[in-house]
């Protein structure tokens, strides 16, 4: 094989390389990501404990267990912060609520922790959505983007994925980088106004195998405007 031959093949294959991974399509780039942190299909029937500590500037940390068993449609959230204790329970359409131990809570109590079905609810979509990323972008009403980005975030080049929402389902606007080669999550971003740079972005450290689903084991939240430091979750085993 004479040298010229040699290089021309060469570059046939890195040409055929680059176009296979510049055609990878936003519902691909999904799909190979959820074959990195869920490779066994297991979060489809997840029922499992996340014990969740939330670290903030000038505040106490905020300890949290969460129980989600998603076949049952049950979500279960402790969380203790300042000698306060919040637990919230919701067994499909049935919600209960209880403040440091009893069931029994005065409006006055009610009021002033902003104590509510609809707060339980939030949490539940919160920490269902945030921790069984990437898997919830598979969800009815998210729109996956064609598209495949490439950017540098931090001084590294990730794949981007951008997702938007039904009106029934959100209004924000997501960014998820992934990890060009292995495919795994490691930063995620949205805004509220994307022409206003609002909204945050979440920088995602470590790992935590969670009854057989890779989940980030520190999630640090920053401002998009002024990179302003919010806090960090972080799931224990």
């Amino acid at each position: 094989m004479n040298k010229s031959f040699f290089l021309s093949i060469l570059c046939c294959f890195i040409y055929i390389t680059t176009a296979t991974s510049q055609e990878l399509t936003g519902q691909q780039l999904l799909e190979k990501s959820i074959q990195y942190h869920d490779p066994n299909g297991n979060w489809k029937t997840f029922n499992g404990t996340l014990q969740v500590t939330m670290e903030t500037p000038k505040n106490e940390p905020r300890v949290s267990t969460i129980k989600i068993n998603l076949p049952k449609e049950y979500f279960y959230l402790k969380a203790a912060r300042d000698g306060k204790t919040t637990e919230y329970t919701i067994e499909k359409n049935d919600c209960t609520i209880a403040f440091n131990g009893k069931t029994d809570i005065s409006e006055e109590v009610i009021k002033e922790n902003k104590l509510s079905c609809e707060r339980a609810n939030l949490y539940k979509n919160y920490y269902t959505y945030l921790y069984g990323l990437p898997m919830k972008l598979e969800d009815k009403g998210t729109i996956i983007d064609p598209k495949v980005m490439k950017k540098t975030f931090k001084g590294k080049e990730y794949l981007v994925l951008k997702a938007t929402y039904a009106e029934s389902v959100g209004k924000d606007t997501w960014y998820f980088y992934f990890d060009p080669k292995t495919y795994a999550m490691e930063v995620y971003q949205f805004y509220k106004d994307e022409s206003k740079n609002d909204g945050e972005y979440i920088l995602l450290t470590e790992e935590a195998v969670i009854n057989g689903v890779k989940m980030p084991k520190k999630r640090a939240w920053y401002y998009n405007k002024d990179n302003g430091y919010l806090g960090t979750d972080i799931l224990g085993n």
